[in-house]
């Protein structure tokens, strides 16, 4: 068996400014942001991105892991910093507005057909879906959420309320989120 190679730390900093930056330029660009912008955010040259990324697809599975994954590891931590668990769930679900509402041009590149998006719906869930029921399931232990909410149904109204963020200066999908997070406190 043979050993896979860990990327040297100054290649890790690369690729996590590379993330960083393609993920900044997503939100004002959408994920069609040139390449030349997102090498410019991070102080390097185009030739850099695609050493570490050869496609935009791979760039944009790239950066979209790694916020799922930055989305699931506050999970754990919100918990344990929080006052009380409906906080901890509070403050995650808005993490994940945040997260879902600066996906521009995301939705499109997942139904293009392009085989590098296939997973990514799956991987989403399976690495958000158990940090809500963990931080629902605490909440409701401590009778602070009404029982009975599944998780998987909480990002998906979430999601629902998120649809269209940006493009009616009316609608304020971070309102209508704490609305329903408010609405989910036990009596």
């Amino acid at each position: 068996m043979t050993a896979v190679p860990r990327k040297r730390a100054d290649a890790r900093r690369n690729e996590q400014t590379l993330l960083d930056a393609a993920a900044a330029a997503f939100v004002t660009s959408g994920v069609d942001a040139p390449v030349r912008d997102i090498a410019f955010r991070a102080g390097v040259g185009v030739g850099t991105i695609y050493r570490h990324f050869p496609t935009r697809a791979d760039l944009i599975v790239a950066v979209y892991r790694h916020q799922v994954e930055a989305c699931a590891e506050a999970g754990p931590a919100l918990l344990t910093d929080s006052a009380t668990p409906h906080e901890a769930l509070a403050r995650w679900i808005d993490l994940f507005v945040d997260f879902l509402i600066t996906k521009h041009g995301l939705p499109e590149a997942l139904r293009s057909g392009d085989a590098t998006f296939e997973t990514l719906h799956a991987y989403f869930l399976d690495r958000l879906v158990p940090v809500c029921d963990t931080l629902l399931a605490a909440a409701t232990t401590a009778g602070q959420v009404i029982p009975g909410v599944g998780a998987y149904q909480l990002l998906r109204a979430v999601g629902n309320l998120c649809i269209g963020a940006g493009s009616d200066d009316r609608y304020d999908p971070r309102r209508m989120t704490a609305l329903l997070v408010a609405g989910l406190r036990a009596q």
